[in-house]
């Protein structure tokens, strides 16, 4: 039994979640910047951008100009979460500018079934955006 001096704080990690309001409120102005950057390292379309955020291409051009700050629904907030999460798993795999043209070069594997990493994360959504991350965070890893 341990003794009170002896005791060790257990520290429990808790996934960052998106359902409060001031929070996603406190976020949405460096996510928007994150995603933005994203768009343009990646090289996708206006249509493309829309799609992988949850929004019309309407929407999407009007939240483009970096002056633009909007607070982001908990989906949008996910999305680029998941997406930026993938950003950096290919920044950290690979060091030239394959980290920035893999997400539109088309796939074999089995995720991808021969599309780009984009079309199939437009075409799954968010269970595929986290798959996608899950998939380069295991290679990062070395599994």
């Amino acid at each position: 039994m341990l003794h009170a001096t002896e005791r060790q704080a257990t520290v429990i990690a808790v996934p960052q979640g998106f359902a409060d309001e001031t929070e996603r409120k406190r976020l949405s102005a460096t996510a928007l910047k994150a995603f933005r950057r994203l768009v343009d390292k990646w090289d996708i379309t206006s249509q493309q951008a829309a799609a992988l955020l949850g929004v019309s291409v309407s929407t999407w051009e009007r939240l483009k100009p970096e002056t633009v700050v909007k607070t982001l629904s908990q989906d949008q907030m996910t999305r680029i979460s998941a997406l930026t999460g993938i950003y950096k798993a290919l920044h950290l795999l690979f060091v030239d500018a394959m980290a920035d043209r893999w997400p539109m070069l088309e796939n074999t594997g089995p995720l991808f079934d021969r599309r780009t990493p984009v079309a199939a994360m437009i075409e799954g959504g968010i269970p595929h955006m986290l798959e996608v991350r899950r998939y380069l965070d295991a290679v990062r890893g070395g599994l």
